[in-house]
C-alpha cells in the first residue's frame, strides 16, 4: 500500500479530476487555469529533472540530515509550488526563504541546508545568492523562474534548460523514488522568522503534513469548488496548508496574486470562498470599513446600527452551534439582503464562507466589529512546530476572544507556569541540526510552545502572553504585553504599539503611526507631516484612547506614558518580521535612547512635582 503523503493525495488529484482546475495564474491581465493533470505534469517534470541534479534522499533509512535539500527564493506564484512539491517527489527535502530576507540572511538558510539547487524568483533575488556564493560551497544549480532575463554565470540555468534536464530521468526511476517516500520521514523545513535570534529550520515529516492538512481539510469543510488566494509568504507553514497541502488534499482551486499592493485587487477578481490572513489584513479591512460607516449619517446611520447588532446576534447563536429564528431571523434575512453585501462586496468577500486570521493576535474588538456585518473571523492559534494549528475556532463552537478548542487529535494542556504544551501528530520532528535547540523545546514529547495561556470553564483556550515577552518590573510584577498592545492598536491611527518596560517601576508605550491613517489626520487638522508624531493634537488624541486602555488594567499593567516614533515599523528597516511580528529585542535595542528619554521626561516632571 502506497504512504499517504501530501504527494500521494496530488497524484490522485490528477486521476479523479483530471480536467479540473488546479490553480490560477495572471497571464496577459486575465487568470488562466492550469488542470489537476497539467499541475501533477509540472511537478513530475521537475521531480525529474531536480534527480538529475542530484536531489534525493542520499540513505533510506538515514538520519533526517542525509536528506539533501533546494531552497526556493521567491514570492508566490506556480513554479513555488512546483519546486516545493517536485523536491518532496524526488525524495528531497525543501526550505523556503523569504522574499524580503537580506543577502546575508538567505545565505545563512541556503548554507544551513546545504542546497544544491535553489530556485529564484528573477534577478533582484540571484543578485542576493550571488553576494555570498563565495560562502555556499554545496550549491551547484541556480534556476531561475519564468520571465527573468538572461543571467550568464555557470551555476544560473533558466525554467526552460531546468525542465530539459528531466529527459535525464526516466519515469521508472522516478517511481522508485515515490515508492521509497516513507510518512515519517523528513518532508519539508520551516525556517522561523527569527523574532528571538538566526531562524531555525523546523523539520517537519510527511505524516505531520499530511495529518494536518487532512484535519483542517475536514474542520473547514474544503472542497474542489473552493478558492483561495495565494499571497501571504509560502515559506510561512500556515500559506502552505492554504496553497499546498489542503488543495492537493481537497481537490480546491488557488489562485495566486499578482503582487503585495495588488491584494485588495486580486480580491474582487477571485472572490474567494476561504481566506486566510494575518491579522494585519484585517486591520486594514477594519479601518477602511470603519471610516466609511463613520459617513453615514440619519436613518442610514441607523440602519448600520440595526444590521451590526443583528448581526452579532445572530453569529453569536451559529458560534455555539444554534441559528436564528423567529423576528431575529427576519432581521436577518432584510440585512442579508441590503446592508451585508454592499461590505462583502467592497473586500471581495461576498462569497467567502470560512474568513481565517494566524500567525498573529488580532484584536477582539476586530472580530466583533466584522461579525456584525457578517464576517465571522476565526483566530487559528500555534506555530511551524506543529505545523501550524494548535487551536482552532470552528464553525459551531467559536468564542470571540479566544483561539478556539484544541485542535482535533491535538492534546493541549497548561503547565504550572502557564506555558502551553502540545503533543499530536502534528508535533515536529526536532529543529534541523540544533539537538540542544530540540531538546529544549520537546520534553516527554511535548511540545513547550513558550506561550502562555489559560482554558475557561468551556474549553476555549486564551493566549495571555509569550514566556520570553514577559515584562517583570523594577517591582518584581510579571506582565504580559500582548493584550495591552493589541489593546492599543484598536485606534486607527496605531499601526504598531510595543509596551516597555522590564526591571523599569512602570509600563511607556512606543506607537507607530500607520501611514494612511496618519496622513489623514495631519491633512484634516492642518500640521506638516514632519510635525505630526509630536503634535500636541495628535498627542492628545492618542492620550484618550490610552486612557481607555487603562481602564480595563490592573494599575501595574497600565501605560503611564508613550511616544509617538518618526517612522513606522516595516519589514525593510527591521523591527517587523516577514509576517509582520513585531521584533520585540530590535525595537528594544533601536529605540534604547527614545526609550531612556521617556523614563527621563517622566523622572524629570517627577521632580519638578516636588
Amino acid at each position: 500500500m502506497a504512504a499517504d503523503t501530501v504527494i500521494h493525495r496530488l497524484l490522485r488529484q490528477a486521476e479523479v479530476r483530471p480536467t479540473a482546475p488546479a490553480y490560477y495564474a495572471k497571464e496577459a491581465g486575465r487568470y488562466r487555469a492550469s488542470t489537476w493533470k497539467q499541475y501533477v505534469d509540472e511537478v513530475k517534470t521537475a521531480a525529474r529533472a531536480l534527480i538529475a541534479l542530484g536531489v534525493g534522499r542520499k540513505q533510506r533509512e538515514g538520519a533526517p540530515e542525509d536528506a539533501s535539500c533546494t531552497c526556493i527564493l521567491a514570492f508566490n506564484r506556480p513554479e513555488w509550488s512546483t519546486a516545493d512539491l517536485a523536491t518532496m517527489m524526488a525524495g528531497g527535502v525543501p526550505a523556503g526563504i523569504y522574499a524580503t530576507c537580506s543577502p546575508t540572511e538567505v545565505a545563512y538558510i541556503v548554507g544551513h541546508t546545504e542546497a544544491k539547487v535553489v530556485f529564484v524568483e528573477n534577478v533582484e533575488q540571484w543578485n542576493k545568492i550571488e553576494e555570498k556564493l563565495d560562502e555556499l560551497p554545496h550549491l551547484e544549480t541556480v534556476v531561475t523562474m519564468k520571465g527573468t532575463d538572461a543571467i550568464d554565470h555557470d551555476k544560473v540555468i533558466t525554467w526552460e534548460a531546468f525542465n530539459a534536464r528531466a529527459e535525464e530521468t526516466s519515469e521508472d526511476v522516478l517511481q522508485a523514488h515515490l515508492d521509497a517516500l516513507d510518512e515519517g520521514a523528513l518532508a519539508t523545513l520551516i525556517y522561523t522568522s527569527g523574532t528571538t535570534g538566526p531562524p531555525k529550520g523546523v523539520m517537519l515529516s510527511h505524516k505531520n503534513l499530511a495529518w494536518t492538512a487532512k484535519q483542517a481539510v475536514d474542520l473547514i469543510e474544503l472542497a474542489p469548488g473552493d478558492r483561495t488566494l495565494s499571497y501571504l509568504p509560502l515559506s510561512h507553514i500556515a500559506e502552505q496548508v492554504f496553497t499546498l497541502h489542503g488543495p492537493c488534499t481537497a481537490g480546491s482551486q488557488v489562485y495566486y496574486a499578482e503582487s503585495i499592493p495588488k491584494v485588495a485587487d486580486n480580491l474582487k477578481e477571485v472572490k474567494p470562498t476561504v481566506l486566510f490572513a494575518v491579522p494585519r489584513i484585517y486591520e486594514k479591512f477594519y479601518a477602511g470599513v470603519k471610516e466609511k460607516l463613520a459617513q453615514a449619517t440619519g436613518f442610514k446611520a441607523k440602519m448600520v446600527g440595526w444590521a451590526r447588532d443583528t448581526g452579532r446576534d445572530v453569529n453569536e447563536l451559529r458560534n455555539h452551534g444554534g441559528s436564528p429564528g423567529g423576528f431575529l431571523k427576519l432581521k436577518y434575512d432584510f440585512f442579508a439582503g441590503r446592508v451585508y453585501p454592499t461590505v462583502k462586496e467592497a473586500l471581495g468577500l461576498d462569497e467567502a464562507r470560512v474568513c481565517v486570521s494566524g500567525a498573529a493576535p488580532i484584536s477582539a474588538e476586530i472580530i466583533k466589529f466584522f461579525a456584525g456585518l457578517d464576517l465571522v473571523i476565526r483566530e487559528v492559534y500555534g506555530q511551524s512546530e506543529d505545523t501550524g494549528p494548535t487551536s482552532f475556532n470552528v464553525p459551531g463552537r467559536t468564542k470571540f476572544g479566544s483561539v478556539g478548542p484544541a485542535f482535533p487529535g491535538v492534546e493541549v494542556k497548561i503547565a504550572e507556569d502557564d506555558e502551553i504544551l502540545v503533543k499530536g501528530p502534528n508535533v515536529f520532528m526536532g529543529y534541523f541540526k540544533n539537538p540542544e535547540a530540540t531538546a529544549e523545546t520537546l520534553v516527554d514529547g511535548y511540545l513547550h510552545s513558550g506561550d502562555l495561556g489559560k482554558f475557561d470553564d468551556q474549553g476555549f483556550l486564551h493566549i495571555t502572553g509569550r514566556k520570553k515577552d514577559l515584562i517583570i518590573t523594577a517591582g518584581g510584577k510579571n506582565i504580559a504585553p500582548k493584550n495591552i498592545e493589541s489593546s492599543l492598536k484598536d485606534h486607527l491611527l496605531v499601526g504598531e504599539a510595543v509596551v516597555v518596560g522590564d526591571r523599569r517601576k512602570y509600563l511607556i508605550a512606543l506607537i507607530s503611526l500607520d501611514p494612511e491613517k496618519a496622513a489623514a489626520f495631519a491633512k484634516e487638522h492642518g500640521i506638516e507631516g514632519d510635525a505630526l508624531p509630536g503634535h500636541a493634537k495628535l498627542t492628545a488624541e492618542l492620550q484618550g484612547h490610552v486612557d481607555v486602555v487603562n481602564r480595563d488594567l490592573a494599575r501595574v499593567e497600565q501605560i503611564k506614558k508613550f511616544r509617538v516614533l518618526d517612522k513606522p515599523f516595516s519589514i525593510e528597516t527591521g523591527e517587523l518580521t516577514p509576517t509582520l511580528k513585531v521584533k520585540r529585542s530590535v525595537v528594544n535595542k533601536k529605540f534604547t535612547e527614545v526609550i531612556d528619554d521617556v523614563y527621563g521626561e517622566s523622572l524629570e516632571a517627577s521632580s519638578a512635582a516636588q
